[in-house]
């Protein structure tokens, strides 16, 4: 081994500590699963040489032809995987290997439970797959060497997984980097010729370029031992580029746990060739659950972008829009430049078009699912839901489809499930309903007791219940599926048309005629804390409920604006009273003007209350409702 200078131990960063810890004690079930990992980043790492010598093609230092090599000794019990890629300067070393140099570490650390299947998976998509070494190593060293520097600044790291590692400069002719595990007393199995074939087979088969092990070959007695030869022992070529009738599905499952960083296999993927005025292949998935970062706006999103099969860049993001930015896969052109960049991406028309393609290819990917799948439907609804609810305000062009996809929390389902579609809803409306009645709120527990539903149960409609932080701001731009509009429950007049008899409609207008006066009375009592008062048509046992305007934000996104720290625009409520509740007509009844007030304000309160909405004077409300209750024992 060459000389070894600049040698220091430094420590790992606390979460690197505890991510070992997991790793060595607790985490993998499944221990093969460090190969893959490992071949995943040596992959990586081909791939962004092959990018980066387009523009400066003397990095390939005359060998161009990359592949990855994994050996083993018996005696020493080892196992080497060797790559020629870009490798890593001392610097990348110390970061790459002792840090987690990411946003959204805290959370990534918060999420680990000691789950094993659990944590596998996060720390699959976290892309830190290089500590699975340490599942079946108690030592791990890895010699790294830019491409482009100088021989002289080769990299020698070296760990036991516990709280440092080692890092030198050494002598490093070769660009890329060679990991060597020393086996932990009991992993031999894996110093095995078979062993290490049958798992590159299982597992990275699909990887796009040449997996080599040595050609084991026994001498014959008196024989020297014959010089080393390699064999391919992968597919070697982009499994994008096969017929799909030549795919397995567990070929299929591998690439996307490669490509995703991912430990679960996908819930669905779609593999697709375009030909024509445009020629691409897509092969795109659909993950079994969310990411931990999935709300977080920076997080890495997209395709990998292929431009006839030399890798381009990670996190395309121009090519799906971003309510569907948790789909993974890889698109390949035949189209584009191969010095294509992030910001020509975002001008080109064929882009624009390759987007439209596969924003549909996915939506049918999802309609299939759910159509075919219900419960993994119901699985994917838990976990992308709320990001699926961005689409109608960001996607005009497939609102309709989209809304088909969505799934609602309804007064016909259970327990605030979100199961109902927008189809099941108007194949089980009542005849001659024309409208898709919603109720938004902040909780399931709050909305489905609501006041503004006692008319639907009576005649036995269905309301869908929205509760999910976005759900406001989303029927804000959802304003009609199949042909029926949207109507929200609990704003302005409420119009049941043709649900109503015309014995209904002139009994009410009749009975309105009649209270006219009491409108007015409550109307002078509660002053400028309503816009309008009068007799409703919504309740059947409650005394009075609170209706928004017509053009009047919701409780919903007042709240998200007041957190947000954005002013809210003025609105008042409209009080409607139940004509024939016993309070309303002793209210009517009530001869004490002051007596009328205090009651008519205890009224309006509770109605607030019961909507979900806060006391704008608690400390009035208690007041008043106390002298009430002290008459009333007199």
């Amino acid at each position: 081994m060459s000389v070894e200078t600049q040698k220091e131990t430094l420590g790992f960063q606390t979460e690197v500590k505890q991510l070992l810890h997991l790793m060595i004690h607790s985490l993998y079930s499944n221990k093969e699963i460090f190969l893959r990992e490992l071949i995943s980043n040596a992959s990586d790492a081909v791939d962004k040489l092959r990018f980066e010598a387009l523009s400066q093609p003397e990095l390939l230092e005359g060998g161009a032809e990359l592949k990855i090599r994994v050996s083993f000794d018996k005696d020493a019990k080892t196992v080497t995987l060797e790559d020629n890629g870009i490798g890593m300067s001392r610097d990348d070393v110390i970061t790459h290997l002792g840090t987690i140099a990411k946003s959204g570490t805290a959370d990534f650390m918060k999420n680990l439970s000691g789950d094993q299947k659990k944590d596998s998976h996060l720390i699959g998509q976290f892309g830190v797959g290089f500590y699975s070494a340490f599942i079946v190593a108690d030592q791990v060293e890895v010699f790294s060497r830019r491409a482009g520097l100088p021989a002289s600044e080769g990299v020698h790291w070296s760990s036991k997984g516990e709280g440092e590692f080692e890092v030198a400069t050494v002598e490093k002719a070769d660009r890329g980097t060679r990991i060597v595990l020393h086996l932990k007393s009991g992993e031999d199995e894996f110093a095995d010729g078979w062993r290490l074939r049958n798992i590159i087979k299982k597992y990275s088969d699909h990887i796009a370029l040449p997996i080599e092990l040595p050609k084991e070959a026994t001498p014959a007695e008196g024989e020297e031992a014959p010089a080393l030869e390699w064999e391919t022992v992968n597919r070697a070529s982009a499994l994008w580029t096969r017929p799909r009738t030549e795919v397995k599905d567990e070929e299929y499952q591998e690439f996307y746990k490669h490509i995703a960083h991912d430990f679960e296999n996908p819930l669905s993927w779609s593999h697709n060739k375009v030909e024509g005025k445009l020629e691409y292949s897509s092969l795109l998935y659909v993950p079994a659950r969310a990411p931990f970062d999935l709300y977080q706006r920076e997080a890495p999103k997209g395709l990998k972008l292929y431009v006839q099969r030399v890798f381009v860049m990670d996190q395309a993001e121009s090519f799906l829009p971003l309510y569907l930015r948790f789909i993974k896969g890889v698109v390949d052109s035949n189209d584009l430049s191969l010095n294509v960049s992030r910001e020509i991406l975002q001008k080109d028309p064929i882009i624009d078009s390759m987007k439209s393609a596969l924003t549909k290819r996915v939506l049918d990917m999802l309609e299939k699912l759910a159509k075919n799948e219900p419960e993994q439907y119901k699985g994917f609804w838990k976990n992308f839901g709320q990001v699926m609810k961005e689409g109608p305000a960001e996607d005009f062009a497939n609102k309709e489809k989209i809304a088909g996809l969505l799934r609602f929390a309804s007064t016909h389902g259970n327990d605030g499930e979100q199961v109902v579609s927008l189809g099941e809803y108007l194949a089980r409306a009542k005849e001659g309903q024309d409208k898709i009645y919603f109720l938004t709120g902040e909780k399931y527990e709050a909305v489905k007791d609501s006041p503004h539903l006692e008319v639907f149960r009576k005649k036995g409609i269905e309301v869908l219940l929205l509760t999910d932080r976005i759900d406001e701001w989303l029927m804000s731009y959802l304003n009609e599926f199949d042909g029926k509009s949207f109507v929200d429950v609990a704003r302005g007049d409420l119009d049941l048309g043709n649900l109503d008899s015309e014995e209904d409609k002139k009994a009410a207008e009749e009975v309105a005629k009649t209270k006219e006066g009491l409108v007015e009375r409550i109307k002078t009592a509660l002053g400028d804390a309503v816009s309008e008062v009068r007799v409703s048509h919504r309740l059947t046992d409650s005394p009075a409920i609170l209706a928004i305007g017509e053009q009047d934000l919701g409780l919903q996104m007042r709240q998200i604006l007041e957190a947000s720290g954005q002013k809210v625009p003025d609105s008042k409520p409209i009080f409607e009273f139940n004509p024939t509740h016993p309070l309303i007509e002793k209210l009517d009844s009530e001869q004490s003007e002051e007596r009328f007030g205090d009651l008519s304000h205890i009224l309006f309160d509770q109605a607030a209350l019961a909507a979900g909405d806060s006391l704008k004077d608690p400390a009035a409300y208690v007041r008043r409702l106390n002298k009430l209750l002290v008459e009333l024992s007199v």
